[in-house]
């Protein structure tokens, strides 16, 4: 059984003067605080919309930053490991200096030597030149020697490679120039 709605069960909708857009009238002084209000609305948008603007602009600044950051992070920590891997390329430098009777051995530490190298090399490992004169930027000379017929400030010997990764020194030379 469904009940039927009569029209005295209906919400009666009355419209007044207030809710109708036709047909208001304000007074001027009214008129003055519709202004008022709406002016410092305006204000307050105006400042919210300004205030966004600065942390929109604070957040683009930060994330620059933050990724800037990270990138720096990640090259020095590349950096400090390749330096923890040096003392191992530096033994196998000196291992394949040594001669044995075994190639086959000899053959396998190459390979081995061979293959870190390229490793680190794809990380930007590069050696530093010690051809020519020296250079504190890049050398660290240990001893110096009297040669005759030679220029002041030439490297003579290399006692421990130095390297970079990319455009920083990792390791300085140890070298002997002459005096």
């Amino acid at each position: 059984m469904s009940k039927k709605k009569t029209k005295d069960q209906e919400p009666a909708v009355q419209e007044t003067p207030e809710t109708e857009a036709e047909g208001c009238t304000l007074t001027k002084e009214e008129m003055e605080q519709v202004r008022a209000h709406v002016a410092e609305l305006q204000k307050q948008l105006d400042e919210t919309v300004a205030l966004l603007q600065r942390n929109q602009a604070d957040f683009e600044n930060y994330r620059r930053r933050n990724a800037s950051v990270r990138a720096d992070s990640y090259e020095e920590g590349k950096r400090d490991a390749i330096t923890a891997l040096l003392p191992i390329l530096d033994d196998f430098d000196r291992v394949a200096e040594i001669e044995t009777k075994d190639d086959s051995w000899a053959e396998g530490v190459l390979l081995v030597h061979r293959k870190l190298q390229e490793t680190l090399a794809k990380q930007g490992l590069s050696e530093v030149e010690t051809d020519g004169a020296f250079d504190p930027n890049l050398h660290n000379a240990v001893m110096a020697e009297a040669v005759e017929g030679t220029e002041k400030g030439k490297i003579l010997a290399v006692f421990q490679k130095g390297y970079r990764v990319k455009d920083k020194i990792v390791r300085h030379s140890m070298v002997k120039v002459s005096e």
